[in-house]
């Protein structure tokens, strides 16, 4: 693993799910002081440097971190396990979204639907390559779809993230359907 990659994981674990294992504080819309995150890392172990930093959040192709507009704050762009509000305005989804996930979890999802689980949201791709890659992480990748703008029009909200990513609180069965591969 390279080391972009290993820092990036880092920041990702810190700033999604748990700020308080370096006693780093996030605001209520995800929000940290940047000079708080190197200062913490450094104090646990984690040497990071705001160069490196500013490249990580400047390359990571799926750009998962944001600074605030004066580059004193960052937080990542969707994701959270924690309770954040993101600000996010609900936005009118396209006809068709999709969601990536394992085979082993297509029985109990299509039964069920989709939920966000430990995190704030269920994650929706506008494509279909895009999702078979997230499925691709979570072992032999399924894609579905999800008749987003059927849902919008019975009253569920979708949000677009910072960096492109479609949320959805939950997604119920009756709106998914197994795209062939």
């Amino acid at each position: 693993m390279s080391e972009s990659v290993r820092v990036s994981k880092y920041l990702s674990y810190v700033l999604r799910h748990r700020p308080d294992s370096i006693g780093l504080a996030l605001d209520e819309q995800g929000w940290a002081n940047v000079e708080e995150l190197l200062a913490r890392s450094a104090e646990h172990g984690e040497t990071l440097d705001r160069a490196t930093l500013d490249e990580i959040v400047r390359t990571c192709p799926k750009r998962r971190y944001a600074f605030s507009e004066d580059r004193t704050r960052i937080r990542a762009s969707q994701g959270h396990s924690l309770k954040i509000d993101l600000a996010l305005k609900p936005q009118t989804p396209p006809e068709t979204l999709y969601h990536g996930t394992a085979t082993r979890f297509l029985e109990v999802i299509l039964r069920d639907g989709l939920r966000s689980m430990n995190r704030t949201h269920v994650h929706l791709s506008a494509d279909v390559e895009t999702a078979t890659a997230v499925g691709r992480r979570h072992g032999k990748p399924v894609v579905l779809e999800v008749a987003a703008a059927r849902m919008a029009n019975d009253g569920y909200r979708f949000y677009l993230s910072e960096n492109s990513v479609w949320l959805a609180e939950v997604v119920p069965p009756q709106y998914l359907r197994q795209v062939e591969s």
